[in-house]
């Protein structure tokens, strides 16, 4: 089974009351444990006379860095909350704060647990998360005589083009799914009579944001 590799490409706050608490939840991008850090200070200092700053972050494509705290909430009842949250979404390089400004009443821990669960994920509704997928962009030269027949077959299976280039020839530049690359060369070459130009592909991680394909780096 494929694994899905998911980053915060827009951070996001949310915001829940229970029993007169209030739980603001930031998420922000990461991409180190020193950026997390920053994260976490920057919202200390912002939200000073909070009752707690709880937290989660995960470092790493592979997760190599996960930490979480309680700030001083009961054990495994807030920062492991949160902590489950960005696992349970896939994500990677990613910070979430959960600040609580106490009302009073005390939750217990099924309380607490659910709260910083349901704060976390207010805030991950709130956030933009992208799928990070691997991919290779290249070129395709053709004559305008089989320009229809590939970008048919391109269409057909909602590969995007980047650009086109129209002189004697058509260039195409487009990006295909790392795993169907192969069958769908072999399909474009039988439609066009083995005439298209393949340029070597470049191995690459893209992502759909608001319908746009976004290329994050040139290596996987």
């Amino acid at each position: 089974m494929e694994i899905k590799s998911c980053t915060v490409y827009r951070g996001g706050q949310g915001e829940i009351i229970e029993k007169k608490s209030r739980f603001i939840a930031v998420i922000e991008p990461a991409a180190s444990e020193d950026e997390a850090l920053m994260v976490l200070e920057r919202l200390r200092k912002k939200y000073w006379d909070a009752s707690h700053h709880c937290y989660a972050y995960i470092i790493g494509q592979k997760n190599s860095l996960m930490r979480c705290s309680d700030d001083g909430e009961p054990a495994q009842t807030a920062g492991r909350p949160i902590l489950d949250v960005l696992t349970g979404a896939s994500l990677h390089n990613v910070i979430a704060v959960v600040i609580r400004y106490f009302g009073g009443t005390l939750l217990g821990t099924g309380g607490l647990v659910r709260a910083y669960s349901r704060a976390a994920q207010e805030g991950l509704a709130q956030s933009v998360i992208i799928e990070k997928k691997p991919g290779c962009q290249l070129t395709i030269s053709c004559d305008y005589t089989d320009m229809g027949k590939i970008q048919y077959l391109l269409a057909q299976n909602e590969i995007p083009t980047l650009d086109s280039v129209y002189t004697d020839t058509v260039t195409l530049h487009v990006l295909f799914p790392l795993d169907r690359f192969p069958s769908l060369k072999a399909d474009i070459m039988e439609a066009a009579g083995g005439r298209p130009v393949f340029s070597e592909p470049l191995t690459v991680t893209y992502a759909n944001v608001d319908g746009e394909v976004l290329i994050l780096d040139k290596e996987i």
